[in-house]
């Protein structure tokens, strides 16, 4: 739907009859529904504490594509003709009209996957949430569905790898978020009912064309679709939006996630806005009367007045944002590519210092190969940030954005607020400072080791954000008395002889 008439919707308040319900409607059971599935019974929604405490999440963007290790989209593309995944098939397993991806499914193994361990590793990496993929746009759920028989229960590993993530993220005391990227799949699934246009099997209908295996593939009208993906809800048909509710409905009732992920906008207006009043009503239902979980949506306007969280992918916020948000990343590509080059651990502090100083949390991907186990190289980037957040995370957690988010050179690059602009500014550097506070205590991490001394002009006795008279600075990690001096000008830190970090360093900042 295009983005105005969902803005006219917000206005109108959806259907007529929705001003008339009070936030909290009782049904004929006799129990308090938080919420009507209406944009504006969903006004009244707001995001939970515990989420703006939370501040960093890790994913497992993990499903059968993964155990080609071939990168993202791997079930699309192998359909589309001379893309490398498509060569890659062709080679590996075969001509996409006699081996298809219905055939790949079982090969996703999960042989070494251990979650306990990895749940283990993620929360001492500093994860207070984590999320499991729960369906992609290839429409395999990841859990025992009752809606299809293409599931990880029935096929794959054989195992119910959402309920599995799930148990392991409950015992080290993490909340637990599903992504679905379902929606959209009725499009993302055209090119499978394709040929190729040249070479001796052109015209040659490739599996998807099979009605045998439609409740994978979707049926022949989805074909519309194959020259073009549009990212919105147009000519997918009512019979996919209600299969759609009925898929996220049977997720909610068996997991009741504390978050629930969409790639996109909240889709299908009202068929959506059942799926989100229901998340929130088993929610509230469970916490007396209050919604304690999150949706996300890529769409400001769906969040712009309560209803839900935006999230930006592989995006920064431009600055302090009026509401919590989200990014969304990944070290590497969404799904397992061999030999890929990974995010290095100051990459991702850097975005997380970024975006924790303007109101947002950090949810980042280490996408599992078919095995589930990670590779050496994704450890060394655990490792990486599991050693600096042993030392700073005190200033990430239960925080909030200061006055200014930063200062320094990153803060004069002009970037649009969004997604897909992570990597429009470079490495920060000891110029470059962000801010969060707590209480009387003030945080600044410094995004690098500064040669002699740190020096902060944002607190400066003149500066026109002043914090007022500073009482004491520390630096979180040595155990020293640290020499600093406040003047007009700046805050000066000098700096002890031996390095801490080449990362980023936190001064504690308590004010008068």
């Amino acid at each position: 739907m295009a983005v105005n008439r969902r803005k006219a919707l917000q206005l109108m308040g959806g259907v007529a009859a929705a001003a008339a319900l009070p936030r909290f409607a009782r049904t004929q059971a006799g129990r308090a529904d938080a919420f009507a599935p209406t944009r504006k019974s969903l006004e009244g929604y707001q995001i939970p504490d515990w989420f703006r405490d939370a501040k960093f999440g890790i994913w497992a963007h993990w499903g059968p594509q993964s155990a080609i290790e071939r990168g993202d989209w791997y079930a699309r593309n192998m359909y589309m003709e001379g893309s490398d995944q498509y060569l890659y098939h062709a080679e590996t397993y075969g001509h996409p009209s006699k081996v298809g991806y219905k055939d790949l499914v079982n090969n996703w193994k999960a042989e070494k996957w251990d979650p306990d361990h990895l749940m283990g590793l993620y929360k001492k990496a500093g994860a207070k949430y984590f999320f499991s993929m729960g369906v992609h746009h290839d429409n395999f759920d990841l859990w025992d569905s009752k809606y299809t028989r293409w599931n990880a229960v029935n096929m794959g590993p054989k195992r119910d790898v959402v309920g599995t993530w799930q148990k392991a993220a409950q015992k080290q005391g993490l909340r637990f978020g599903v992504s679905e990227h379902l929606w959209i799949s009725y499009k993302w699934w055209a090119t499978s009912h394709g040929a190729d246009k040249t070479g001796p099997l052109a015209g040659v209908p490739y599996d998807g064309i099979n009605p045998e295996y439609a409740d994978l593939y979707h049926d022949r009208d989805c074909a519309r679709f194959i020259d073009q993906l549009d990212w919105n809800d147009d000519g997918i048909p009512d019979s996919w939006k209600r299969h759609y509710v009925d898929r996220m409905t049977d997720l909610i009732d068996k997991y009741h996630p504390d978050l629930l992920y969409t790639d996109g906008h909240l889709p299908f207006e009202d068929y959506g806005l059942k799926v989100v009043s229901h998340l929130y009503n088993v929610s509230a239902q469970a916490n007396g009367g209050h919604a304690e979980s999150v949706y996300t949506s890529k769409d400001g306007v769906d969040c712009a007045i309560g209803t839900c969280l935006l999230d930006h992918e592989r995006g920064v916020a431009d600055g302090i944002a009026k509401n919590p948000w989200q990014t969304d990343t990944c070290i590497g590509q969404w799904h397992y590519n061999r030999g890929e080059k990974y995010k290095t651990p100051k990459k991702v502090i850097d975005l997380l210092a970024d975006i924790v100083s303007k109101n947002g949390n950090l949810l980042l991907n280490f996408p599992l190969p078919n095995s589930g186990e990670l590779d050496w190289e994704e450890r060394s980037v655990l490792e990486g940030i599991t050693a600096w957040m042993e030392v700073n995370s005190e200033g990430i957690y239960s925080t909030r954005p200061w006055k200014i988010y930063g200062e320094g050179p990153s803060t004069k690059v002009k970037i649009d607020s969004g997604n897909f602009n992570e990597d429009k500014t470079k490495d920060l550097t000891a110029e470059d400072i962000r801010f969060t506070a707590k209480n009387s205590t003030l945080y600044a991490f410094v995004m690098g080791w500064p040669e002699r001394s740190a020096v902060i002009h944002s607190l400066g006795l003149a500066s026109s954000v002043a914090p007022g008279k500073i009482a004491n600075v520390e630096l979180l990690g040595y155990k020293g008395d640290l020499r600093w001096k406040q003047d007009d000008a700046a805050l000066r830190v000098e700096m002890p002889a031996e390095k801490l970090s080449d990362i980023g360093i936190t001064l504690k900042i308590a004010l008068a």
